[in-house]
């Protein structure tokens, strides 16, 4: 893991297209600024982890109503 460290109004860039920069520092708290293409989602670690477990749950899901439909049309 690389760590750096920086103060208001100073920035990282990653890549050539997306830079983050430290906004405001309040306490234990720091508000990023993050500009990034429009195809390239940004979310909170806790936010993407719920999209992927609910892409997971739905997955599983469709592939089970595939086995289901699977099974019953063999039986005709």
């Amino acid at each position: 893991m690389l760590v750096l460290t920086r103060k208001i109004n100073e920035a990282i860039q990653i890549g050539d297209e997306i830079e983050v920069k430290v906004i405001a520092v309040d306490g234990d708290q720091v508000k990023l600024g993050i500009n990034a293409p429009k195809d390239v989602e940004v979310h909170r670690k806790e936010i993407y982890q719920a999209i992927q477990e609910e892409n997971s749950q739905a997955a599983n899901l469709s592939t089970n109503l595939l086995d289901l439909i699977l099974k019953n049309d063999k039986k005709y």
